[in-house]
């Protein structure tokens, strides 16, 4: 039996976003740069399983490797991050546009 149930929380990267009261202005800007990175390691890990799958399906139309069950599985997870990392950038061009648009 294969199990396609992607585990997203081995792909989104964990962050500690914890505050200290007493520096609000650099805690923002610390933050800003915590997430920017955040986000950064996010899509590189999802190019990394980009490129695994790729390498796998390689690996399979070559010989090198005959187990289709862990293809299909890197296939299901690049196309599971893939699509979450569409869905996040979609959800922040909206919130784009929303803040866009409000009346001053």
């Amino acid at each position: 039996m294969i199990d396609l149930n992607a585990n997203v929380s081995s792909v989104v990267p964990k962050t500690n976003i914890a505050m200290p009261k007493a520096d609000i202005g650099t805690a923002k800007k610390s933050d800003f740069a915590d997430t920017i990175k955040a986000v950064g390691k996010y899509v590189s890990k999802v190019d990394d399983l980009q490129h695994a799958s790729d390498m796998s399906i390689k690996d399979l139309l070559s010989g090198s490797n005959t187990d289709i069950t862990s293809v299909v599985s890197a296939v299901a997870k690049a196309d599971m991050s893939f699509k979450l990392l569409v869905g996040v950038r979609n959800k922040l061009i909206e919130a784009y546009k929303q803040t866009m648009n409000m009346p001053l």
